[in-house]
């Protein structure tokens, strides 16, 4: 039903002048989508996930000589007196950009437990469901954006975390194949324009009547129910955005050239990394791309050599110089970490367990001092021997490197408060 000071006749009325205006909408959104870049001094933080539970000690905080070391010896880096795995040289070469954190201490050794709390700051509980970073970053630095058309919160290749109680317009838009097809990313074919002038005209037309009749509809609904509903509001308007927006073209890597895509590497790790870069760069504030396959509780080292480090070496390493030479890495945060590390004891399948009292993290850019290794473990790798981290502690750096008050409080749509940084300090050699 129409109200009743717009009866039918009357509505298509209005609907037919509003298409013949619609092409200079449209050309007004182009253009206002073309013009779109980021802003100087905005952030943007990308999180490079290594799921499965990536092994430090063969990583960042190799351990050579030692019973607990394993084959690898490490190599000399851009950071004088910093050392990491030989299978990391593209890495090793950017390692002026890059801190490494060695004394993290989670005490978290389930996948789903470490994921969640990685993500978030904090362990599940059954009366909240967290937000996870990408998702507060939409929330804090995406809602500032206006009418963005591009999705602020994204996770390249799954992994990701839900928006919890911030709601489904901060949830992650997933992509599954990083350079290929974005799913429901086209129009029905009744509403392509293309053909004939008259033809597009049509097509144009009958997505308006669609629309209006939607936004009816879905008015009446809003009325009589909760957040949800404006969530699907919301999501539904970004939606159109993207739709009709040119910067869809910044999921097409087919204009990259071939140096590049050789340089992150032929995977989908790194044409996620490449994705990524190109998507700070039209001012998205969050981007996760992951990589699976890192719970080797057997041959891990074959594991790391043959396939993970040369995999995490080209897309992170071309990554990291790429934002560099591109002058975004000061406003770019770059995060690699998973959801605990490994044993410093090898098992009897020459693999590594979970691990969650001691283990490495990285970071690079948004201001924040490369370069260094922060941090240590004993000789042995069974425990911190300098400058213990907590989880939250790394939350706290991450949002002061992003321009959050790290003062901030939520609350959930049932009342309770919920503290963007709870009890943790930011690492102040970072800074």
């Amino acid at each position: 039903m129409f109200p009743s000071e717009m009866n039918r006749r009357h509505y298509f009325r209005h609907l037919a002048a509003a298409a013949i205006a619609s092409p200079g909408a449209i050309f007004m959104n182009a253009l206002h989508a073309q013009s779109a870049q980021v802003k100087k001094g905005s952030k943007r933080c990308i999180l490079l996930w290594m799921s499965g539970g990536p092994s430090h000690l063969d990583t960042w905080d190799l351990k050579p000589g030692n019973a607990n070391g394993g084959p690898f010896r490490p190599i000399e880096t851009a950071a004088p007196g910093v050392l990491i795995s030989p299978h990391l040289p593209t890495v090793a070469k950017q390692m002026k950009h890059i801190a490494i954190l060695r004394s993290l201490d989670s005490r978290e050794g389930s996948h789903e437990r470490g994921t969640y709390l990685m993500h978030t700051g904090n362990l599940p509980v059954p009366t909240i469901e967290h937000p996870g970073f990408g998702s507060i970053l939409s929330y804090e630095l995406g809602s500032k954006l206006g009418d963005f058309p591009l999705p602020t919160c994204i996770a390249i290749n799954g992994g990701g975390h839900g928006p919890g109680f911030l709601g489904m317009s901060h949830a992650p838009f997933v992509i599954g194949n990083p350079g290929g097809p974005i799913e429901n990313m086209n129009l029905p074919g009744s509403l392509r324009l293309g053909g004939s002038p008259v033809e597009a005209r049509v097509a144009q037309l009958r997505a308006m009547q669609r629309e209006a009749l939607w936004t009816e509809v879905e008015g009446r609904f809003r009325k009589s129910r909760d957040m949800a509903a404006a969530d699907h509001a919301t999501v539904y308007h970004k939606t159109k955005m993207l739709l009709n927006s040119p910067l869809t073209s910044v999921f097409d890597l087919k204009d990259e050239p071939a140096a590049i895509k050789e340089a992150y590497g032929d995977n989908n790790f790194g044409r996620g990394c490449m994705l990524a870069r190109r998507l700070v760069e039209k001012g998205v504030p969050f981007v996760e791309v992951q990589l699976g396959g890192w719970d080797t509780h057997a041959g891990n080292f074959d594991s790391l050599q043959n396939n993970l480090h040369p995999t995490l070496d080209k897309g992170m390493g071309t990554l990291i110089g790429d934002l560099a030479d591109r002058g975004l890495l000061n406003d770019t945060l770059v995060v690699w970490m998973g959801e605990f590390g490994r044993t410093p004891r090898i098992n009897q399948d020459a693999g590594r367990d979970h691990w969650g009292r001691c283990w490495s993290i990285a970071m690079a850019g948004a201001g924040l001092k490369g370069g260094q290794a922060l941090g240590a473990t004993s000789a042995d790798g069974m425990e911190i021997a300098d400058k213990p981290m907590k989880v939250m502690d790394i939350v706290a750096t991450m949002s002061k490197a992003m321009g959050l008050n790290l003062d901030t409080v939520y609350t959930t749509p049932n009342g309770r408060p919920s503290k963007l940084v709870d009890g943790g300090a930011p690492v102040a050699e970072l800074f």
